[in-house]
């Protein structure tokens, strides 16, 4: 017997894999309540009730209509044992036929320690009237709303084990490969009032504090009030993923998170994460439950890449790095990108691979390519190889002086004011504001150097440019970048939208290589961490020969970085 694998959960924001459709009150609790049933957009009863899972309080006797799984049971019934009885037309149980209209059953007793089951949604507000959505009226605060997201991953790890099928008709296909543990990382649900540790579904300790939406936990739902994790966010996510990943007693990682943004966060672990131990990261286009949910397909072939080890490099150690993993398709983290909310909507960008391997509906898997960028244990940025700190540059009046930035702190946790401002610029044709080539006049992009000099911490520009070269088209604002790298802000430039060629090199800009403006971004938040702030001329608009040679040799650092991750 192969040892089962413990793989750690790892809940993300704002992910629909970790969401459900509004609970809605059925029309059987509605007639119980004297209620209206609640009407289709044509305006006629809904032919069934939803079923949500949910937990019995106590054992329940049912009988189950024989040949009532499928359609054709009956015609194969000669192959059938006898049923354990049969209901009679007033509804009483006999072990006997009594009439030729009684119905043969199965007698099964539900108990709570089963599980979940789909049953319909019984409960009203605490008013009487129907749930009808997320909240008690429309557009409702956040106060008088539900959440819809789950605190951690246990919850949807248990449905896809309970109701999940797999296709060897059986259930409890991810508890079959290896045990969970689930870690709130930074979670798109949490719990505003407390809870007791007693009650904690998560691996962690202790009572939990009363959590604040936007700070603790992050969703998109209900959509009128939505929230986003905000840029330190990085470093708390750096953080704990290092250290659950440090953890002995795991084998591995997923990641759950928004389709559109789980793109970011697996390429923030590949250049971050410093283990050898593999990550997969997980979305979902349709939140659990609803028609044709993805994600738990999703989720379990990632326990599967898991338990393969074809990520192994024969040494123990990741070969493949971090991973998104949808719709039975390995996706390189550094390539993949989210193209539409429906199957098949991610795609790999650079036009030179992205997608590693694949899983078939079976299990069995293919790895076809290995990436040539670096990655997790391997690249030059992940967190054990930032130094505890940099320098940054700062104005200071007329001038530009160069201050300590801290980066970790003594325990060697990722700093939450370290992470770096950096914007991206996007560029086009005729978006120059005159016939001339005057940088003083582009008052948007000149304003908003000067404020990321204000900031007085590690800023920098993505430049999105000509496609592949990254080159602008505007004299005026390329003149205004050169007085920003001259400044001490690093600039990247790329090619528009997902360029398949690379990104020209030059003596002042970094060169982001085939990598989209969202991914440069990250990187060169990292590369920022790592290196410091270039070095700033007295005047900026007019560099001296010397300030021009350092210059040059900053950004060559940083070129390096690009070409090899």
């Amino acid at each position: 017997m192969t040892k089962k694998l413990r793989i750690a959960h790892m809940a993300g924001p704002t992910a629909t894999i970790q969401n459900t459709p509004p609970l809605v009150t059925s029309n059987k609790a509605r007639e119980k309540h004297g209620i209206p049933a609640r009407l289709t957009e044509q305006g006629s009863a809904p032919r069934f009730d939803a079923l949500r899972a949910q937990r019995l309080a106590a054992p329940a006797k049912v009988y189950v209509e024989q040949f009532s799984a499928h359609p054709l049971e009956r015609d194969a019934a000669q192959l059938y044992a006898a049923p354990d009885g049969y209901i009679g037309a007033d509804g009483s149980f006999s072990k006997t036929k009594r009439a030729t209209d009684d119905k043969p059953v199965y007698e099964i007793e539900i108990r709570p320690e089963d599980g979940l089951y789909p049953l319909p949604y019984m409960a009203l507000q605490h008013d009487g009237t129907p749930w009808e959505e997320e909240g008690t009226t429309p557009g409702a605060p956040a106060a008088a709303s539900r959440q819809g997201f789950f605190p951690d991953g246990s919850r949807s790890f248990e449905e896809i084990d309970r109701l999940g099928i797999g296709v060897d008709g059986l259930a409890g296909t991810i508890s079959a490969l290896a045990d969970m543990d689930f870690h709130r990382v930074l979670p798109p649900g949490g719990y505003t009032h407390g809870l007791a540790g007693s009650l904690r579904s998560d691996a962690g300790e202790g009572d939990i504090a009363p959590e604040k939406r936007g700070h603790d936990f992050f969703a998109y739902k209900p959509y009128h009030i939505p929230v986003q994790p905000p840029r330190p966010a990085l470093a708390r996510i750096t953080n704990r993923v290092q250290a659950i990943l440090a953890d002995d007693r795991y084998d591995g990682a997923i990641w759950t998170q928004g389709s559109p943004s789980v793109e970011d966060s697996a390429y923030w672990f590949n250049l971050l994460i410093d283990t050898t131990k593999p990550i997969a990261c997980n979305a979902a286009q349709r939140p659990q439950g609803q028609i044709s949910n993805d994600g738990p397909q999703n989720i379990l072939d990632s326990v599967r890449y898991i338990s393969s080890s074809v990520w192994n490099d024969g040494n123990g150690r990741n070969r493949l790095g971090t991973l998104v993993i949808q719709e039975q398709q390995f996706f390189a983290a550094r390539e993949v990108a989210k193209g539409d909310a429906r199957p098949g909507g991610y795609v790999a960008t650079g036009g030179h691979g992205g997608i590693l391997g694949q899983i078939s509906h079976h299990g069995s898997i293919a790895v076809t390519y290995l990436p040539a960028y670096k990655h997790t244990h391997l690249s030059e940025v992940r967190l054990s190889q930032l130094p505890p700190a940099v320098e940054c540059v700062k104005s200071d009046g007329d001038k530009i002086v160069r201050q300590p930035m801290a980066i970790k702190n003594a325990a060697g946790q990722l700093l939450e004011t370290a992470i770096p401002s950096v914007s991206i610029v996007k560029d086009g044709a005729y978006t120059g504001l005159d016939w001339g080539d005057d940088p003083e006049i582009e008052g948007d992009l000149k304003a908003l150097i000067a404020h990321k000099l204000s900031l007085g911490m590690l800023t920098g520009f993505v430049v999105e440019g000509m496609v592949p070269y990254g080159t602008m088209t505007s004299v005026a604002r390329q003149k205004l970048m050169f007085r920003a790298v001259f400044s001490g802000l690093p600039v990247v430039r790329v090619g528009r939208g997902a360029p398949v060629g690379f990104a020209d090199p030059h003596p002042f800009l970094v060169a982001g290589s085939n990598l989209t403006a969202t991914k440069a971004r990250l990187l060169l938040l990292a590369s920022l961490m790592k290196l410091g702030s270039l070095p700033a001329a007295r005047d900026p608009a007019k560099p001296t020969d010397a300030e021009i040679s350092a210059t040059q040799k900053a950004v060559a650092g940083y070129q390096k970085i690009f070409d090899t991750h």
